[in-house]
C-alpha cells in the first residue's frame, strides 16, 4: 500500500468525499504566479536530495538522452504502458511489450487503446532524441505542444487539436474543478509553465512541478495528464538520470493526488505519489542496467550520423540484404579508419528494422511504410 502523511491523507478524505459534499474550485491564475523558481519548492531539500541519490546513474556529464538510449526498449514498454493504465487502458504489459517490439496488436481490443500505446512509444522516442539535440534545460511552451501532439495523435475528433492550445471548454469528471475558460489566458498561462519550468535549477523540482501544473491548467482539449506524465520525465532524460515509469501506481491514489491539485490547490498528496514512484522506478531501472551490458561507444559517438545514413538509405529504398556503401557528405564527417566498422552497423541496423523500431530513425510510417512495399525487407 503507498504510505502517505498525516497531510497528504487528509487531502486523500477530503477528494473522497461525495462530489455534493465538495465545493466547487475555479481555476486560480495565483496559484501558478505564486511559484518564484529558487525561492519556492514543492519539494523539501532533504527530499530532493534523496532523489537525487537513488536516480544518480553513471553517466551524469554525457550528452543528454546518454542513460535513456541504454535502457530504452525498457523505458518505452514500462513509460508506455504505465502511462496508458492510469488512463484506463486495458493492454497488459505483455501485450504492450509484443506492441512496442513487433507491432503486434492485441486480440479484442479497442483500436484506441492501440494508438494510445503506439503515440507513447512515438513521444518518448522523440524526448529522447529531444535531450541530445536540445540546448540545455531549455523548455519552450512549442515543447509541451509537440509532446501532446505526438501523444494524441489520431485520438480527438479534430486532428487540428493536437498540439493545439485548446479554444473550447473542458469539464473534468468526477471533480467539482473549474478550468480556466478564456483561449488567450490558457495559452499564457502555458507559456508561464514552459518559462518558469525551465528556470528551475533542480530536476525533480522541474519535474514535480510540470506534473503538478500541466494538467491544473488543462492546456488541451484532451490528454493533459499524459502529457504531464510524459514531460515530467524531460528533466531525468536530459540529466541522465532514472525515468519516472509510474511503475505500481494505483490508478486510483494518482487520481486523488490529482484532484487535491485541482479542488484544493493542494500537492501533498501528488507527491507522496511522486517520491514512492520514482522510488519503484529506480529499484526497477537498478536492476535493468545490471542486466545490460556496455553501450557499445562507437554507436553512442556516430548515433546522428547512423540515424542519419539509415534513414536516407530507407528513402532511397536501399534493400534490407545488400551491401552499403558511405559516400559524399556521410563519408565526409567520418574518419577514413571508422568507415568499414560505420558500414558493418549500417547494414546491421538496416537488417534489424521492423515496424516497432523505424520511429528511432526518424521516419514516418509512411516512409517504413514505402520501403516494405518496395522490397526493402521480406
Amino acid at each position: 500500500m503507498l504510505p502517505l502523511a498525516r497531510e497528504a491523507e487528509r487531502l486523500r478524505r477530503a477528494v473522497r468525499l461525495p462530489l455534493g459534499q465538495r465545493p466547487p474550485a475555479a481555476f486560480e491564475r495565483a496559484f501558478l504566479d505564486a511559484y518564484r523558481p529558487g525561492e519556492t519548492y514543492y519539494l523539501p531539500l532533504v527530499l530532493r536530495q534523496r532523489l537525487a541519490a537513488i536516480g544518480r546513474t553513471d553517466d551524469a556529464g554525457q550528452p543528454g538522452g546518454t542513460y535513456a538510449r541504454q535502457v530504452l526498449q525498457r523505458l518505452l514498454i514500462d513509460l508506455s504502458w504505465n502511462s496508458s493504465r492510469l488512463e484506463g487502458n486495458t493492454y497488459s504489459l505483455l501485450d504492450t511489450e509484443r506492441l512496442v517490439l513487433e507491432g503486434r496488436e492485441a486480440e479484442g481490443k479497442a483500436l484506441t487503446e492501440r494508438q494510445m500505446i503506439v503515440n507513447h512509444k512515438a513521444a518518448i522516442e522523440w524526448m529522447v532524441e529531444e535531450a541530445s539535440e536540445a540546448a540545455p534545460r531549455r523548455l519552450h511552451a512549442s515543447t509541451l505542444r509537440n509532446l501532446h501532439a505526438l501523444l494524441a495523435h489520431n485520438l480527438l475528433g479534430d486532428p487540428s487539436d493536437e498540439g493545439r492550445v485548446r479554444t473550447r471548454t473542458v469539464h473534468i469528471h468526477g471533480s467539482t474543478f473549474v478550468p480556466l475558460d478564456v483561449p488567450p489566458q490558457v495559452e499564457e498561462c502555458l507559456t508561464q509553465i514552459a518559462l518558469t519550468a525551465a528556470a528551475i535549477d533542480d530536476a525533480f523540482e522541474q519535474s514535480f512541478f510540470l506534473l503538478v501544473h500541466i494538467p491544473y491548467l488543462q492546456p488541451f482539449i484532451d490528454g493533459n495528464k499524459r502529457t504531464a506524465r510524459l514531460a515530467a520525465n524531460l528533466p531525468f532524460i536530459r540529466d541522465n538520470l532514472r525515468p519516472l515509469t509510474f511503475v505500481d501506481v494505483p490508478q486510483a491514489a494518482y487520481i486523488e493526488a490529482v484532484l487535491a491539485v485541482y479542488e484544493l490547490r493542494r500537492v501533498e498528496l501528488l507527491q507522496d505519489v511522486f517520491v514512492w514512484a520514482y522510488e519503484r522506478s529506480c529499484a526497477r531501472y537498478a536492476a535493468v542496467q545490471k542486466s545490460l551490458g556496455e553501450p557499445d561507444p562507437f554507436r553512442l559517438i556516430h548515433r546522428a550520423l547512423i540515424k542519419e545514413t539509415l534513414a536516407a538509405l530507407v528513402r532511397a529504398g536501399h534493400l534490407a540484404d545488400d551491401a552499403v556503401e558511405v559516400s559524399g557528405p556521410f563519408a565526409a564527417r567520418l574518419a577514413a579508419a571508422d568507415r568499414p566498422r560505420f558500414i558493418a552497423v549500417i547494414e546491421a541496423e538496416l537488417r534489424a528494422l521492423h515496424d516497432g523500431n523505424y520511429a528511432r530513425y526518424g521516419l514516418r510510417p509512411s516512409e517504413f511504410e514505402a520501403w516494405v512495399r518496395s522490397g526493402g525487407r521480406e
